[in-house]
């Protein structure tokens, strides 16, 4: 049974439908979501409905730091970020404000996997997890919630990476290759950082996820093409900073 995680959709439309045919192409049976649903993108609403309806079916889903700030954005923008807070609330319904609204910060997945936007270490907080040490107190943190934690996937990052601890508690850090499935045996612990589907930043247009196969105890990252000029051009023609698009058209 293979599971989709995908993070940091970022209310990029055509950036999701590309990741979830690919995933169902490649064998994906289930879902999970790891926040940031919306922010930056240019179609907030008809991502949400494909989300809730994924939900609907049996997803798992958090809430991300954007989520929460489309919900209750600022009077007052200070920052790019909350200027797309500010666009995307009136262009939610009552309905999909509340699905933002009720969406926990943390969510279990099966008995040994934890779901998390950003770090367990206090997850209201949005730490990012950039580096060993902050990959480390994530890990632990999710550890004092419950030692059967065996697997931490979250975003935040808009990167990818896997993070394991070896048999004498050093962390070690592996950069995946698109398409390989990685061995991630249970008896260590794993915090996997799966990228952004909706905006990626590492120089690569291409979408990102992962798939998480808990019977073959594998994880494979991907990268998936998609029309991320119609994605930037839906972002200039809403009006939204044209900084947003032109992070589509670079994947930076």
């Amino acid at each position: 049974m293979k599971i989709a995680l995908l993070s940091d959709i970022h209310a990029n439309l055509q950036a999701l439908e590309a990741c979830l045919e690919h995933a169902r192409a490649h064998g994906a049976r289930q879902f999970a979501l790891l926040g940031d649903l919306v922010g930056y993108g240019a179609d907030p609403g008809p991502v949400l409905d494909r989300v809730m309806q994924l939900v609907a079916e049996g997803t798992p889903c958090v809430r991300g730091n954007h989520d929460a700030a489309a919900v209750a954005p600022p009077a007052v923008a200070e920052n790019l970020g909350e200027q797309s807070a500010q666009w995307t609330h009136p262009r939610l319904n009552a309905q999909q404000l509340a699905f933002l609204s009720g969406l926990p910060l943390t969510a279990r997945m099966g008995m040994d996997a934890l779901l998390v936007h950003a770090s367990a270490d206090g997850p209201e907080r949005w730490h990012y997890v950039a580096d060993g040490n902050a990959a480390e107190r994530s890990m632990a943190a999710a550890t004092r919630m419950d030692p059967a934690i065996r697997y931490v996937f979250s975003g935040h990052v808009h990167e990818q990476a896997l993070y394991f601890l070896t048999p004498t508690a050093k962390l070690m850090r592996f950069s995946p290759q698109p398409g390989v499935p990685v061995p991630v045996p249970p008896h260590r612990q794993w915090l996997a950082i799966v990228g952004s589907c909706g905006q990626p930043r590492d120089g690569d247009t291409r979408a990102m996820y992962a798939l998480f196969d808990p019977d073959a105890a594998t994880i494979t990252f991907q990268r998936v093409p998609y029309d991320h000029m119609a994605a930037a051009a839906a972002v200039r023609a809403g009006g939204l900073p044209a900084f947003f698009a032109d992070r589509l058209e670079k994947g930076r």
